[in-house]
C-alpha cells in the first residue's frame, strides 16, 4: 500500500491518470450513456454507424465487451495493487491502456472499413495487454488466490473472439456461443468477487453499528455454490434452454438465493452503499431461475429477458455500485451516498426493471423502451456528472 501511494505521488501528470479506475469508470460512464443513444438513433434511422455487425449485435457487444470491459480494466488495475502490494500502473502506460480501449470502440463502430481480423485485433488488443501486465504482477507478487480472477478474464476475452468470429460468418452473434461465454465469464466474476466484497463491506459496516448478526463467513457453502453456477453456465453455454440447462440454473439459483441472505443484506436499508450491492447480486440469482423458466416454458419467457436482467440487471447495477463506492474511497471522499448517487442507482433501477417488464406485463412497449433508455443514461450520465469532478482532481486528504 506505501508503495502504491508513493507511485501515484511521483505522477505529477493530470490526475486522472494517477489511478486505474480515475479514466476507466468516467469513459465506461461515459460509453454507456453514449452508446445508449446511438443504440435508440440506430433503431430509429436517425443515426447511421458503418458497423459490419447487426444492430442487436452492435448493442450487445458494446455493452459486455466494451462498456463492461472499462469497469472490469478500472476495478482490476486499482485492487490489484492492493492485493500484491506492488506499484499500479500510472500515468503515460495507463493513457496507452484507455487509448487501446477507446481505438477498440471506434473501429467496432467503423468496421466496415475493415477486415474482421483487423477490427478483432483492434477490439482485443487493450485486454490482451491488461491481461499481460495483471498476470506479471500476480506472479511477480505470488498472489495465487486471484489467479481464478485473470482465468475468468480470459473467458471474456475468448468469448469477445468468438463473437467477431460469428459476426464474421454471418451468423446471429447476438444469441451466438461468443455472447454466452462472455456472458458467463462475466457473471462468474461478479459471484467471485462479489462474494468477497458483499459480506466484506456489510460486516464492517454492522460491526461497527454494534450488531451482532454479521454475515456469514466464506465456507464450503459457498464454494459449493460457485461450483453450481459453473456447472450451470457451462452446460447453458453448450445447451441453452434445455431441460439439463433449466434444472441446474434452478438448483443453482436456490443456492445462490440462501448465498445473498446469509449476508444480511436487509439489514443494511439505511445506507445505499451498501443495500445496492445486494440487490445487484439479486439480479444475478434473479436471472438464474429466470433463464429455468425459459428451459421449462420458452414460448411464455423469453431468453433475450433472462439475458437483459443479467446484463443490465446483475452486471449494470453492479458495476455501478463498485464504481460509485471505489471512486469515493480512492479520491479520499467518505463512504457514504449522497443524494446525487442515491439518484443514479434508482434511475438505473428503474431502467432494468422497465425493460424486464416489456415482456411480462401488458405495457405500451414504445413508451416503456423510452422511458426505459432515459433512465438508463440518466444513470450512467449522472455518474459522470457527480463523479467526473472527483476523478479529475487529486485525491482529498481526510484529516486523522
Amino acid at each position: 500500500m506505501t508503495g502504491s501511494a508513493t507511485q501515484m505521488r511521483s505522477w505529477d501528470g493530470p490526475a486522472i491518470l494517477s489511478y486505474g479506475l480515475r479514466p476507466f469508470f468516467l469513459i465506461a460512464s461515459l460509453w454507456a450513456a453514449l452508446a445508449m443513444g446511438l443504440w435508440i438513433g440506430m433503431l430509429s434511422g436517425i443515426i447511421t454507424l458503418p458497423t459490419a455487425f447487426d444492430l442487436v449485435a452492435w448493442h450487445a457487444h458494446e455493452f459486455l465487451f466494451g462498456y463492461l470491459s472499462a469497469v472490469i480494466s478500472g476495478f482490476l488495475l486499482t485492487a490489484i495493487p492492493n492485493w500484491t502490494g506492488r506499484l499500479p500502473i500510472v500515468g503515460w502506460p495507463l493513457a496507452l491502456l484507455t487509448g487501446l480501449w477507446s481505438l477498440g470502440r471506434i473501429a467496432i463502430a467503423i468496421s466496415e472499413k475493415f477486415s474482421p481480423l483487423t477490427a478483432a485485433i483492434l477490439d482485443l488488443s487493450m485486454l490482451l495487454v491488461l491481461t499481460f501486465f495483471l498476470f506479471r504482477e500476480i506472479v511477480s507478487g505470488k498472489n495465487w488466490r486471484n489467479l481464478i480472477v485473470l482465468v475468468l478474464l480470459s473467458v471474456i476475452i475468448l468469448g469477445n473472439a468468438i463473437f467477431h468470429w460469428e459476426a464474421a460468418q454471418g451468423e446471429n452473434a447476438a444469441s451466438g456461443y461468443g455472447l454466452r461465454v462472455g456472458l458467463a465469464g462475466s457473471l462468474m466474476m461478479v459471484a467471485v468477487i462479489g462474494g468477497r466484497i458483499i459480506p466484506s463491506f456489510t460486516r464492517n459496516w454492522l460491526f461497527k453499528k454494534g450488531e451482532t448478526r454479521l454475515p456469514v463467513p466464506f465456507n464450503r457453502f459457498d464454494k459449493l455454490s460457485l461450483l453450481s453456477l459453473l456447472v450451470a453456465f457451462a452446460v447453458w453455454i453448450c445447451a441453452s434452454e434445455t431441460l439439463l440447462s433449466g434444472v441446474l440454473m434452478l438448483f443453482a439459483g436456490g443456492l445462490h438465493f440462501i448465498r445473498l441472505m446469509r449476508w444480511r443484506g436487509l439489514q443494511t436499508g439505511s445506507e445505499p452503499l451498501l443495500w445496492v450491492l445486494h440487490l445487484a447480486y439479486g439480479f444475478l440469482v434473479l436471472g438464474m431461475l429466470a433463464m429455468a423458466v425459459c428451459s421449462f416454458a420458452p414460448e411464455k419467457f423469453s431468453p433475450a429477458t433472462a439475458q437483459h436482467i443479467w446484463m443490465a440487471g446483475a452486471l449494470g447495477l453492479m458495476t455501478l455500485a463498485v464504481m460509485t463506492r471505489a471512486s469515493l474511497g480512492h479520491t479520499g471522499r467518505a463512504l457514504t451516498a449522497g443524494t446525487g448517487t442515491l439518484l443514479i442507482y434508482l434511475c438505473l433501477i428503474l431502467s432494468v426493471l422497465s425493460r424486464v417488464s416489456v415482456n411480462i406485463l401488458p405495457f405500451e412497449q414504445d413508451q416503456t423502451y423510452v422511458f426505459s433508455t432515459l433512465c438508463w443514461i440518466g444513470a450512467y450520465a449522472g455518474f459522470a456528472v457527480f463523479y467526473g469532478p472527483a476523478l479529475l482532481q487529486r485525491e482529498k486528504v481526510q484529516p486523522e
